[in-house]
């Protein structure tokens, strides 16, 4: 039994799939991001879940793939863990842009593969191997266009009193805008990210308003300019997205993309999907 999980910060999503590529459970835990999460967290959230825990000795091999997986040592930390609990498996880490490289380019043709979810990522694969400008240095600071950083000005606008009233009247129906308690989300508990992630669906819900608007194509305009350009050949090869943000603002990207004069590609929700068909030809 081969497992293949695709995740995020927010949730991970895992098939379990026999040689023939048949698939024997799939099912969902919360986001195993190891720059984000100690050892013990990440046991427990495999735990959680039935199947999981009832396989764990039943699988062969291990692909995972996950946000925060860009480093060697944040690779050989999971790595680890995982050897651990899955006692029989091999298992192989890869940084969450491989899972969207490989379900976006199944002939593996160049293009640049971007990631906007509940982060944000961006490479380019020439067919073989990827290639990245942009180190990652996580979402205080990165991750442009992502769902956590639209979190955070919408936070901030609300804050600074430049929402418009009726926005502001209709986030404190859907959201908790106490102060203590989005401090205790944001300093006190896990996956603060995540949590900024959960009013990025505000922002889609509302993103024909001229205020949403502002933010949405602020965002966009950011991550071509800051990840995107990086790359020489941008205007000539396609960029392929996958995650939630770029699904659900695929117009905005659409129309973000022919003002800078680039084509835009496939756009999935999620890879795992594509995945299955991958490691089922690849084996």
């Amino acid at each position: 039994m081969k497992l293949i999980v695709d995740s995020g910060s927010t949730k991970a999503d895992w098939i379990a799939i026999d040689d023939n590529g048949k698939v024997l459970f799939t099912t969902q835990t919360l986001g195993l991001n190891p720059e984000i999460l100690d050892g013990p967290e990440i046991i427990a959230r495999l735990n959680d879940r039935f199947d999981i825990l009832q396989n764990k000795k039943n699988a062969s091999h291990l692909f995972f793939y996950g946000a925060g997986c860009g480093t060697d040592r944040m690779k050989e930390a999971l790595k680890l863990i995982f050897q651990e609990y899955f006692t029989n498996a091999i298992v192989d880490v890869q940084e969450d842009t491989y899972a969207a490289v490989y379900a976006t380019t199944p002939k593996g043709e160049e293009a640049i593969v971007s990631i906007l979810g509940t982060g944000s990522n961006c490479s380019y694969f020439d067919g073989k191997v990827l290639h990245q400008k942009v180190q990652s240095l996580g979402y205080i600071v990165m991750d442009d266009c992502s769902g956590n950083v639209f979190g955070k000005e919408l936070i901030r606008k609300y804050y600074f009193n430049k929402m418009p009233k009726e926005l502001a009247l209709e986030l404190e129906k859907e959201y908790d805008v106490d102060p203590d308690f989005i401090k205790n989300k944001l300093y006190k508990e896990p996956n603060p990210n995540a949590y900024l992630a959960t009013f990025a669906k505000f922002l889609i819900k509302h993103k024909d308003t001229e205020f949403c608007r502002k933010i949405i194509f602020k965002g966009m305009k950011s991550f071509v300019k800051n990840y995107i350009k990086q790359f020489d050949n941008c205007k000539e090869v396609p960029v392929h997205f996958v995650g939630s943000i770029a699904f659900y603002l695929k117009d905005e990207l659409q129309e973000t993309f022919d003002k800078y004069e680039l084509k835009l590609g496939n756009v999935l929700r999620r890879p795992i999907d594509g995945l299955i068909a991958y490691h089922v030809a690849n084996q």
